[in-house]
């Protein structure tokens, strides 16, 4: 019985009041988590709002060329390292900084022209990770160029990369720069990466890789043939290994059908006597033989005539009034007017004369390039091949000649 009577006490209903007391206990532990989460939303929210505020100021150095150097996001200690430099210490960076952009003694007796154009920044995403809060790398897209006027003729060495900033939370500005780590893009990408991968794509190299790359730059280039026009404007964002990334601005040009280059430079030239027309003249060849078989493929060359300024949009210009008047009619009926929008292009330069092996060999290189690199080429541009000339027909010297290709909208990282 007595254990009848313990079983069936055991099993009775809680009272009201033993009720009361568990929905307390239940409601303050419910009230804690919470509070708990909300707490920790907005540390997140604070640690987001700082990211945002680093990478406008991260984008304000580079827009000035560290000028000035904002110390307080910079931890003491931090430490700095590209593929030719290493160092540490805010003092330091700053150094190195203002000797680039000739602004200590050395500086001035070595370099001129000094300027860095910023791409992009991006990460900085907070992570949670067991009841710890980071922030992750902030990664800038950029190209580096400076003259060294040390040297008589005067070259100018270019560098693209990237560079990733460990971020540490802390210090002045509640993040702290720990740690910057630079990678150039002609030698440090590693072949068969995403180009959106970046902790995968750029690894470090010997630093005698990069010290034979700058030297490179600072040869003596010769007598070069002398451009026949002031050239189409582009922003450079990247010198690769083997070839470049330009971006050019939305153009209008004019074209014609050709046999010979030279028929076509005479007429694009005479169309536009007094238009003040663009180098280069771009060609377009598609990869088929029987290009005169009524099918519409010619040979097709282009001059551009006008470009978009920076602030007018991705989108061509309007065609001159003159050009819109005689194009198409009368002894101009094979002048078109050919309007281009903003567009990213790969390009990789040949000296030789542009003859049809020569020119398709340098589109077959290009595009193994872009494979090895991650970029990837517009729909259909294999169809045909794209090169251009900047100097004039039958001029003296080295001459220039490219080949391009447009790269394909998300299949590259800019």
């Amino acid at each position: 019985l007595l254990l009848l009577f313990a079983s069936t006490e055991a099993f009775c209903p809680p009272s009201s009041s033993t009720k009361q007391r568990t929905n307390q206990l239940f409601m303050s532990t419910t009230d804690a988590t919470g509070s708990a989460a909300a707490a920790s939303s907005s540390q997140n929210d604070e640690l987001a709002a700082t990211v945002t505020k680093l990478k406008r100021v991260l984008a304000k150095e580079y827009t000035s060329f560290f000028n000035p150097m904002v110390d307080s996001w910079y931890a003491p200690d931090v430490t700095f390292t590209d593929p030719m430099t290493s160092l540490s210490g805010v003092d330091s960076y700053r150094k190195n900084v203002d000797m680039l952009a000739g602004r200590t003694l050395m500086g001035k007796i070595l370099f001129e022209g000094a300027g860095i154009n910023l791409h992009s920044v991006t990460g900085g995403e907070i992570v949670s990770d067991n009841n710890t809060v980071r922030v992750d790398d902030i990664v800038t897209r950029w190209t580096l160029r400076l003259t060294a006027k040390v040297l008589p003729w005067s070259p100018e060495a270019v560098f693209s990369g990237v560079s990733v900033y460990k971020i540490k939370v802390g210090g002045k500005e509640g993040l702290s720069i720990v740690g910057q780590t630079d990678y150039w893009d002609s030698i440090n990408i590693q072949p068969d990466t995403s180009s959106t991968n970046v902790k995968e794509q750029y690894q470090t190299v010997p630093k005698n890789v990069a010290v034979s790359d700058f030297l490179s730059q600072l040869a003596p280039t010769g007598f070069l043939a002398p451009t026949a026009a002031p050239e189409l404007p582009y922003l450079l964002l990247r010198r690769g290994d083997g070839y470049e990334v330009r971006k050019y601005p939305g153009f209008v040009g004019i074209e014609t059908p050709y046999m010979r280059r030279d028929y076509g430079f005479g007429s694009l030239g005479a169309f536009s006597k007094g238009m003040d027309p663009l180098a280069p003249s771009i060609c377009k060849v598609y990869n088929d033989d029987n290009v005169d078989d009524g099918d519409g493929k010619e040979k097709m060359m282009m001059w551009p005539l006008k470009f978009a300024f920076p602030g007018e949009g991705t989108e061509a210009p309007p065609a001159p009034p003159a050009a819109l008047e005689k194009a198409g009619s009368g002894q101009w009926a094979s002048v078109n007017i050919m309007s281009q929008p903003e567009r990213i292009v790969a390009i990789r330069a040949f000296e030789d004369a542009a003859m049809g092996p020569v020119v398709r060999g340098t589109d077959r290189e290009l595009r193994a390039m872009l494979k090895r690199d991650g970029l990837e080429a517009e729909d259909g541009s294999d169809q045909f091949v794209v090169f251009t000339q900047y100097d004039a027909v039958h001029s003296m010297g080295k001459r220039r000649s490219e080949v391009w290709i447009d790269l394909k909208d998300g299949g590259h990282p800019f």
